[in-house]
């Protein structure tokens, strides 16, 4: 009882992460939805797991990603995953020369692999190479050389994308 009291309040205080992932991930609000149990479900069963050798937030980041790059690999049916020319709902529908970059750059996101996503995500969230490797179990060296390849890839499609508004 104690032990879920304490992953109820954990959650709580971090539920932003798992919203993120989910927003990054998924298209669609009920995907959304559907996505953000899946994550509560998987980090409430390995709960147990959780050591305290890290921060439960880095924890909770990796149960998160793991969660939503396997999600749909048991449903095929169900793949609503980011289309590079679908642009989130987070995004404000203006014609600001400001939101015309982000609804590029969200576009060129959503061309990444999942993995990269979860890179991208985890970058922006200003987290070092050596977190993010522990996150995703890769090596920090491995890390940065796939960054590296993300921010070129990304740089070109933005510029593709930005042409094309």
């Amino acid at each position: 009882m104690v032990e879920e009291k304490v992953f109820i309040q954990l959650l709580a205080q971090h539920q932003n992460i798992v919203h993120k992932v989910c927003s990054v991930y998924m298209d669609f609000m009920q995907d959304r939805e559907d996505l953000f149990q899946e994550i509560t479900l998987q980090a409430w069963k390995s709960f147990h797991s959780f050591k305290g050798e890290s921060k439960f937030s880095t924890w909770l980041y990796r149960v998160s990603l793991n969660t939503a790059i396997t999600y749909f690999k048991k449903d095929k049916k169900k793949n609503s995953f980011i289309e590079a020319t679908e642009i989130p709902e987070i995004i404000d529908q203006s014609n600001s020369e400001i939101e015309v970059q982000i609804k590029a750059m969200y576009a060129a996101i959503g061309e990444l692999s999942k993995i990269d996503k979860a890179l991208v995500m985890l970058y922006l969230e200003d987290y070092d190479y050596n977190t993010i490797g522990e996150m995703l179990g890769l090596t920090a060296n491995n890390v940065a050389v796939k960054m590296n390849r993300i921010k070129l890839k990304l740089k070109e499609r933005t510029q593709k994308h930005y042409e094309l508004s």
